[in-house]
């Protein structure tokens, strides 16, 4: 019975250590710049240079921009590259972001 509390209190103290640990190398990415805020307007104007219709693309991507603080390189294409941005879809599954 000993040995069963006190490796549950030694898994429990692993789990207290991991999560300071990974609390530590947030903050720490933020500290870095990674969790900065990227500007949006220039981000989008590359972004819809190329689009028909620049007003309503100008739009959907500041939208996804804010949600996502990332917009994928070039005019089309590169949804990889930004995960949130892809997966952001209209009611009819469609990707809302350009």
């Amino acid at each position: 019975m000993a040995i069963s509390k006190a490796l549950v209190a030694s898994l429990l103290v692993s789990l207290l250590v991991l999560q300071l640990v990974e609390a530590d190398v947030e903050s720490s990415n933020k500290k870095n710049g990674y969790g900065r805020k990227i500007d949006c307007g220039s981000a989008c104007i590359a972004r819809c240079k190329l689009s028909s219709r620049p007003n309503l693309c100008h739009r959907a991507c500041g939208t996804c921009c804010a949600r996502c603080n990332c917009v994928p390189p070039s005019t089309y294409g590169n949804h990889d590259k930004c995960e949130c941005y892809a997966s952001l879809t209209t009611h009819d599954g469609r990707r809302k972001c350009p």
